[in-house]
């Protein structure tokens, strides 16, 4: 038996649950992080708030983080209840997961491994936790970084990061393995952009930090 960590955006959410269940039946210790990236846009948008975006990350200001829980709780709620009876929802800064904040950025936070005993106490009683990334502040992050710095926290074995897109792509092909090294270069000179960023940038680190990491087919390791 092993302790996985699984990232889903919320484009993938409910589609996600079979995976999810299926490591859960085979007898993994499954943790779940999700997004709410459209859900949240949408939301923004119909308040008439400006939809802005940073190497990935969302520009959030206070009038939206509140739209940002919101979104996260509704997707949280629906995947749990996709997922099964033995799925329970909790939010990151309910749960203690830390943040320091990115000022640039507005209410948004780079999450902090730390111990999180609500997580290891579901493990231990046989529950999937699903885990909705706000940090204490409230700050937003990125669900692929908090997934990172969960799947660290957590000492898991291995994390997904279930997307829609099928994995890293480099010059129309989805590369099956790529180093921390050579993935933290193309950081570096930029020559990635959009989604797949924060994705890479958190597979780097939970790579660098012992746990084995997936992005779609894509295996990042240290």
């Amino acid at each position: 038996m092993s302790r996985i960590v699984v990232k889903c955006g919320g484009a993938v959410a409910t589609s996600a649950a079979p995976a999810i269940r299926a490591l859960s039946d085979e007898g993994h210790e499954v943790c779940v992080v999700h997004g709410a990236g459209p859900q949240i846009s949408a939301m923004m948008q119909a308040r008439g708030l400006p939809v802005q975006w940073v190497g990935g990350r969302r520009v959030t200001c206070s009038d939206a983080i509140e739209l940002v829980r919101e979104s996260l709780v509704a997707v949280n709620e629906g995947l749990c209840l996709t997922i099964g009876a033995d799925a329970v929802g909790l939010i990151g800064d309910e749960i203690g997961l830390q943040a320091t904040q990115v000022p640039s950025l507005g209410l948004v936070g780079d999450p902090i491994p730390g111990p999180m005993p609500a997580l290891e106490d579901a493990l231990a009683a046989g529950l999937i936790p699903v885990v909705a990334p706000i940090a204490r502040g409230p700050l937003n992050v990125n669900a692929d970084e908090a997934a990172a710095a969960i799947a660290v926290s957590l000492e898991a074995e291995r994390i997904f990061f279930l997307t829609d897109v099928p994995g890293l792509l480099l010059s129309g092909s989805v590369v099956s393995v790529i180093d921390a090294a050579e993935a933290e270069g193309l950081l570096e000179r930029r020559d990635l952009d959009g989604g797949i960023v924060p994705k890479l940038r958190a597979a780097v680190t939970a790579a660098r930090l012992g746990v084995q990491a997936e992005i779609g087919a894509t295996a990042v390791v240290a």
